[in-house]
């Protein structure tokens, strides 16, 4: 729910009476993960529950919770003679709870806090317990405020991360050139020494400035978080190992480097940047590797560590 909280409590806030839909089990292979929410009103639709399976057949359900008020729970799934006529054709099975959006659901969202829901069986027994947690909003700090930090910042707030971007110079860190960030004036170095970072934070140096790089680079790889990611040639890359070999970063650090920052993606513009830095992030933050679905094996899709049930 908290992916669609925003469009959620703005439809509320509107006057509008809303049902929402929710993925609390999944088995086998499926679009979206466990948590996955869409809400409709009656007449629009807001998310997606499953990529385009099965919501056509959820909005019947919703249609009915909205008539009487009384929560459901449906389930399609390969064994059912109706999976293939709702859409779900990928093999997997879904429990979906639909439920009015109560005082207690919009004040969750607003507060960010769990929001708790009791599933019932066909009997309407209480059946198990199902917990939605906000998700972490990592933190994302870009080193430089160029034209690729530009592209960079909103797309990794579309993402989720909290973005901040620092840069010495003041004419080119403005709140005008980067809306969705955090804007800090200060010298990079001094900066980080003092800023707070976790092991969820992703630090992505794109200035390049020789005055501070491989000092902030060698401060970077001393922090415990996700991913340290420098911008850069490959001859930048060999001057700023090198300068970190002389600074006695060890080798077992520099393995958390990544420079030249980005996947192979053959981009060039800024946005296409963005996207080859971000997918690096993410596959670091998945612990993933970045190879194409067509040659991997297994699950596609993971659950949520914040949804529990």
């Amino acid at each position: 729910m908290f992916d669609i909280a925003d469009r959620l409590l703005a439809a509320v806030d509107a006057g509008r009476t809303l049902v929402v839909a929710t993925a609390v089990a999944i088995d086998g292979s499926a679009p979206r993960t466990v948590g996955t929410s869409m809400a409709y009103d009656g007449e629009a639709v807001i998310g997606s529950i499953a990529g385009g399976c099965v919501e056509g057949s959820v909005v019947d359900s919703c249609e009915l919770v909205l008539d009487d008020g009384v929560a459901r729970t449906i389930d399609f799934g390969v064994s059912d003679e109706t999976a293939f006529s709702v859409g779900l054709t990928c093999g997997g099975q879904l429990r979906i709870h639909v439920q009015l959006v109560t005082p207690a659901i919009v004040t969750a969202l607003r507060e960010r806090t769990s929001i708790t829901t009791i599933v019932c069986d066909s009997e309407g027994d209480a059946a198990e317990v199902f917990v939605v947690r906000p998700p972490r909003r990592p933190r994302m700090i870009i080193f430089g405020a160029m034209e690729f930090s530009v592209a960079l910042a909103p797309a990794a707030t579309a993402l989720g991360y909290r973005v901040t971007v620092c840069d010495p110079r003041p004419l080119f860190a403005t709140s005008t050139r980067f809306p969705t960030a955090e804007v800090v004036v200060s010298w990079p170095t001094e900066y980080l020494a003092t800023t707070e970072v976790d092991e969820h934070t992703a630090i992505c140096i794109l200035s390049h400035d020789a005055r501070f790089d491989a000092e902030l680079v060698a401060l970077a790889l001393e922090l415990p978080v996700a991913y340290v990611g420098a911008m850069g040639s490959r001859n930048t890359h060999d001057r700023r190992v090198a300068s970190l070999r002389e600074r006695g970063v060890s080798e077992s650090a520099m393995l958390r480097l990544h420079s030249p920052i980005g996947l192979d993606l053959g981009a060039s513009t800024p946005e296409e940047t963005a996207v080859s830095i971000l997918a690096e992030v993410l596959a670091a933050r998945t612990d993933s590797t970045a190879l194409p679905l067509a040659v991997t094996t297994g699950s596609i899709h993971t659950e949520s560590s914040e949804v529990s049930a």
